[in-house]
């Protein structure tokens, strides 16, 4: 029986010659199909973006925003930013140079870390989206942000656009950073689920480092469980 099969990390290399790290896939014996993905963004300076949660904020608010990203200098990422490293990664972004494009479930997480002003500049990998999660601790809600999916070329897209916009509305509006953390992972969580019910998939696989957010990982199972009686989420956990 076909498994979907979830992968969300930090880094992986795909054969598109992009970063992976928010894939689906339909997996069976006989082979592998990548199903759905994150809308990607990019990642200004490659690997020091990984690094640096700032760097990484600032290349998704250019996909969504274009030149007007460079004007949003309340914003936490771009407030600590120094004017020559913002005119430096401008012009990386605007020539697509050094600048890769990602799918990254793991760098969504350093982006929203970033625009809550949690966590600019890491020491160690995943160390944003460890304070993102332990930020909402004893906070619970059930209301979350949306993550539409929609049709791209060979595989649904989960496009945070809409997110972005909220969290952003909640981060001018004075909403704690508990309660957007909060809404923010349970936005990931029903994301699988979607997936699961477009693709028609019904068990389901995590694997990567962002099911090793004990949050997120009880989340989906709460959401599998009652969104549809017959699915399964099954925890592969990877160090």
């Amino acid at each position: 029986m076909p498994a979907l099969g979830v992968a969300w990390d930090g880094t992986g290399y795909g054969p598109d010659g992009t970063i992976w790290g928010g894939e689906f896939f339909r997996v069976n014996a006989e082979n592998v199909q990548r199903v759905a993905h994150l809308r990607p963004f990019r990642l200004p300076g490659g690997d020091k973006a990984v690094k640096e949660p700032r760097r990484a904020a600032l290349g998704l608010l250019f996909e969504l925003y274009g030149e007007a990203a460079f004007e949003m200098e309340h914003l936490p990422p771009l407030r600590e930013m120094p004017p020559v490293e913002m005119i430096t990664l401008r012009g990386m972004l605007q020539r697509q140079f050094n600048s890769p494009l990602t799918s990254s479930v793991g760098r969504l997480f350093d982006v929203v870390a970033a625009l809550v002003n949690l966590r600019q500049q890491m020491h160690f990998e995943g160390q944003a989206a460890m304070e993102l999660e332990f930020a909402m601790a004893g906070f619970n809600t059930e209301a979350r942000y949306h993550l539409p999916l929609f049709s791209g070329p060979g595989a649904f897209v989960v496009d945070w656009s809409l997110m972005i916009h909220d969290i952003l509305a909640d981060v001018n509006g004075g909403v704690s950073v508990p309660e957007i953390s909060a809404k923010f992972h349970n936005a990931l969580a029903e994301s699988i689920v979607d997936v699961a019910k477009k693709t028609g998939l019904v068990r389901v696989a995590l694997s990567g480092g962002c099911f090793q957010n004990g949050y997120l990982t009880e989340r989906v199972h709460h959401r599998g469980r009652f969104a549809d009686g017959n699915l399964v989420a099954r925890g592969l956990f990877h160090a």
